[in-house]
């Protein structure tokens, strides 16, 4: 280990903000991804994902904060850090006239840990051919080649940036699979960043929502599901809602119908509903990680 490499977070975002002549993209974002654990960052288009993203990977400066990914201080040593990373992006710039053999023999003189049993297994799996050329490869063959490079050298930090949009389902879950076959392969952290709710679901630990440059949540996937529920109540003719629960994301009212998304319910919430307000009914309803982000972003 080096000395700025203490078993301290993978990444590590302080205060920082990116701005393009007067448009803010990021604003004072403050982000820590602990070693060994995968963080689905979502966020509605515009954002500041892959904004996000870039900066860590050095291929943006912020305009303010500091950013440190595996110990090491990016806008100092950003070498350094891209040979312990990983990085599938949703565009890739693998050289065209290569052919898939040509690309990893390149791409594995960069990486003194490239391990090319692994390399050779992935080839397998993902059936792609050593002779063919990359630009005959099919966006899918593409994607697979991209985590190919980028995993064999065993990445101590993955980065996906949105690397499955518009691949079929059958090239899609063996993307996924490739992504788990890593994790499970060594400790490593994973930054996946995904319009797709079902692979955060299935492959995050905890989750980040983005909105507009700013962090409006970041927890625990299972927790924040655990907690987050949605209420149904039937309100008495002619009364509307007199008490709103702390923790309300969301809520409308539709003639006697009234929807709430409360973060942090509890049954003792769904009492006071009822004695605070006239209702006749109240019923509680879990959330899909789909349903609650849509209502953390409507009620934003």
């Amino acid at each position: 280990m080096t000395p700025n490499d203490s078993g301290g977070p993978a990444v590590e975002l302080i205060g920082v903000s990116k701005q393009y002549d007067r448009a803010t993209v990021l604003d004072n974002l403050t982000l820590t991804i602990p070693r060994g654990t995968t963080l689905g960052l979502i966020g509605p288009n515009g954002a500041g994902k892959s904004t996000t993203i870039k900066i860590l990977m050095g291929m943006l400066a912020p305009t303010a904060g500091q950013v440190r990914v595996l110990g090491i201080d990016v806008a100092r040593d950003p070498a350094s850090m891209k040979r312990r990373v990983g990085y599938v992006p949703e565009r890739h710039d693998i050289y065209p006239w290569m052919t898939v053999g040509e690309v990893i023999d390149f791409t594995r003189a960069f990486y003194e840990t490239w391990d090319e049993s692994f390399s050779c297994d992935m080839l397998g799996v993902f059936e792609l051919d050593r002779r063919k050329k990359v630009k005959q490869l099919s966006k899918g063959m593409l994607v697979k080649l991209g985590l190919l490079l980028a995993v064999s050298h065993h990445p101590e930090l993955l980065i996906l940036d949105e690397p499955t949009t518009g691949l079929d389902p059958i090239v899609h879950e063996e993307f996924l699979d490739g992504v788990l076959r890593t994790i499970c392969q060594s400790p490593c952290t994973v930054l996946f960043s995904s319009h797709n709710l079902g692979d955060i679901r299935r492959l995050a630990d905890s989750v980040c929502i983005l909105r507009n440059g700013k962090i409006i949540v970041k927890r625990g996937l299972d927790d924040l599901l655990a907690s987050t529920k949605r209420v149904r109540a039937v309100l008495a003719d002619g009364h509307l809602p007199r008490w709103e629960p702390e923790g309300t994301l969301w809520q409308q009212v539709q003639r006697r119908e009234w929807l709430l998304t409360i973060d942090g319910f509890s049954a003792d919430i769904a009492e006071r509903i009822k004695a605070e307000n006239a209702v006749e009914s109240v019923e509680v309803f879990d959330l899909s990680l789909a349903e609650m982000f849509r209502d953390y972003i409507k009620g934003e």
